[in-house]
Order: C-alpha cells, then structure tokens, then sequence
C-alpha cells in the first residue's frame, strides 16, 4: 500500500509498503479516509526529532478519520464498517494512567504515539491508505456520518487539545486572556475562550493572514514580528499583564513571550510540543511573581474526545473552517511544504488516500 514515510529533514515521501496485517487480538485494520498535518508534525518535517525516526522506514501522521476494515477477536466496541477516529496515543484504557486520565502516559503501550518514531512505539502512521489500531477499544471513538471529514480528523489531537489548554487556563469571567500561536489548535482555542466571557483577548503570531482570522472574530491580533509586540500587548491591560496566557507553539522564546505577558499571580498554560532540552527558566520570577506554569504538550487526548465530539455535534466549535487546502496522498511531500511555509494563505491540509 502507499504510506509517507520520513527519510530526513524536509523529505517526507509517499513510497509502497506491505500492507498492513493483524497480529494481535485486541487490534483493529482500518481504512484512511482522510488525514491531514498537525504543527507537531512539523518537528518531525523540521529535522528537530531527525533522531528518533528510523529513514526509510518510519511512518508520519496522527490524526485520523477511517473505516473499519476488520476487528481482532478480543475488540468488542467496533465492527467492520463503523466510521472510526482515535487519539494520537496508544493507550489501553485500563492501566493506571490511563484511569486516572493521564492517557499519553499509558503503562500498557509504554507513551506509544503513531508516527513519531521509535522511542515512541515505532508505530504506523495515518498519512496512509490503511493502518493497524492496536488496543483499539481503549483509545478510538466511533464517529458519526453527519461530522464532516475535514472536523473529524481534530478528534486525534487538535480540538482535545484546544479543549485541555482551556481547562488549564480556566478563564473566568471577565478576565484578560493572551494567546501565543494561532495555528490551527490555536485557533480551536480561540474559539472556545471566547464562549467563555473573557474581557480582552489578545492573540500574538507572526503570520498575517492568521492574524486576520483573529480579527474576524474579534481578538486584539499582534504581529510577533514587531519589535514592540510586548508593549503593545501589555498595553491592553494597562501595563498590569494578562490573567491567563495560552501557548500553543512549542519554542523557548514562546515560552517566555508567555512569561513575560503574565500579570503576577496569573496562570500560563503552555501545550506547545517541546522538543529543546533546555530551557533558562527564572524560578525566582516565577516563585516570587506566584506564576501557575502548566506544561501540557504530551496531551490526554483520548478522555477528551467525546466532549470535542460533542462541541462539534451541536455546532459550538467548527473545525472544517481552518481547512484550506486538499491533497492526495501520492502528494503528501507537497502537502507537507505548504503547511510549513503557510504558502498561499494556508491554515490546515486535509489529505486523502
């Protein structure tokens, strides 16, 4: 079958590999409909986890909308048929940590996630015509026909996590939000904090036509790129700082754009994925400013797929809205380049087998 799978930096191919087969009972074959790029995929694209991949060999891709082809003899949620999605991470829905909600840490899968490498489980990829879902009813969601395509593949990762980064930053009424990052799970963000009744809400990014959503719907949107970003930021609080401040990028220096935009006694709620080792954290600042600092770019998808789900069911949140663009997956290093650069204007790729 046709799978993309990572050869280096930058070189992301569709290539023929053997079709994927059960070999466990609690796994599930599932047909691709459609998939589509998450920004923490393009870590991958960048070369930051160059390390980790296996070239020539390891499959790419996360997030996932298919078909049940077939069923293993211990999975008793689904049937061949049923339109399926599943979180980014393997998990088996029955450890400890995947009781208590803490799914990406699963102890059964040992922090198992589709296409990102070997210390992640070496396991298939969805940018693909078919894949293998282990532990399967532990971790995937049917899905029900009226979601479009496009919204159903944000149940894997992006609308989960938009919907973690708010439960972290529980923002209250009235209160000053900044957003750092307005991707695609940034914008999802967006969209829920302001159903929340926040006073200002300032979003920071250095692409212009994200930027304009932004304006769109109603945000104070400021061009990182401008020397003079902070002040103008700060200045919409009247130079006290933001009550909570989301960061969804996964740099240092968004990091710290965060801490530098925090009132004291306010809360950062950072899901950005991390790939730096290090980071110059100034604890006394954080101590002696009382700083909440909630790191969460390993998300919990799974326990929150449902309410994203639901979100989608009663049209609260519209996640086929950032979809800009459609390939195949004979395509996917095309797909690829347009995402990274955000070439012509582009927000999410959606791609299809």
């Amino acid at each position: 079958m046709k799978a993309a799978v990572y050869y280096g930096p930058q070189d992301i191919r569709c290539t023929d590999i053997p079709d994927p087969v059960i070999r466990s009972d609690h796994e599930m074959l599932v047909k691709v409909t459609a998939t589509s790029i998450c920004g923490s995929d393009l870590h991958l694209y960048r070369g930051a986890l160059d390390g980790i991949m296996e070239k020539g060999k390891s499959q790419t891709g996360h997030e996932l909308i298919g078909e049940v082809v077939e069923v293993g003899k211990s999975v008793g949620r689904f049937k061949q048929g049923d339109r399926v999605s599943m979180g980014y991470s393997v998990s088996c829905g029955h450890c400890y940590m995947c009781e208590v909600g803490q799914t990406a840490h699963c102890e059964t899968t040992k922090n198992a996630v589709y296409g990102f490498g070997i210390p992640f489980g070496s396991i298939n990829g969805t940018h693909a015509e078919a894949l293998i879902v282990p532990h399967a009813d532990g971790h995937a969601m049917n899905v029900p026909k009226g979601i479009p395509d496009e919204a159903a593949v944000t149940l894997s990762c992006n609308l989960p996590s938009a919907i973690i980064a708010n439960r972290l930053a529980d923002i209250q009424v009235g209160e000053n939000v900044a957003l750092v990052g307005c991707g695609p799970t940034g914008m999802m963000t967006l969209d829920i904090a302001l159903h929340r009744g926040p006073g200002r809400v300032v979003v920071l990014d250095k692409v212009a036509h994200r930027l304009d959503v932004v304006r769109k719907k109603g945000g104070v949107a400021i061009d990182a790129n401008q020397e003079d970003w902070k002040e103008k930021a700060l200045a919409e609080t009247g130079g006290r700082g933001f009550d909570k401040v989301i960061e969804v990028v996964g740099y240092p220096e968004t990091l710290q754009m965060c801490l530098d935009l925090v009132r004291p006694g306010g809360t950062v709620a950072a899901i950005g994925v991390f790939c730096d080792s290090t980071f110059n954290l100034n604890l006394a600042d954080v101590f002696l400013r009382n700083i909440s600092l909630h790191m969460n770019g390993f998300a919990n998808a799974q326990p929150y797929m449902w309410e994203a789900l639901r979100l989608m069911e009663r049209g609260v949140i519209n996640p086929q809205e950032y979809f800009s663009h459609a390939f195949e997956l004979a395509d996917v290093d095309k797909a690829f380049s347009v995402f990274h650069q955000k070439s012509d204007s582009a927000m999410k790729v959606l791609i299809r087998p």
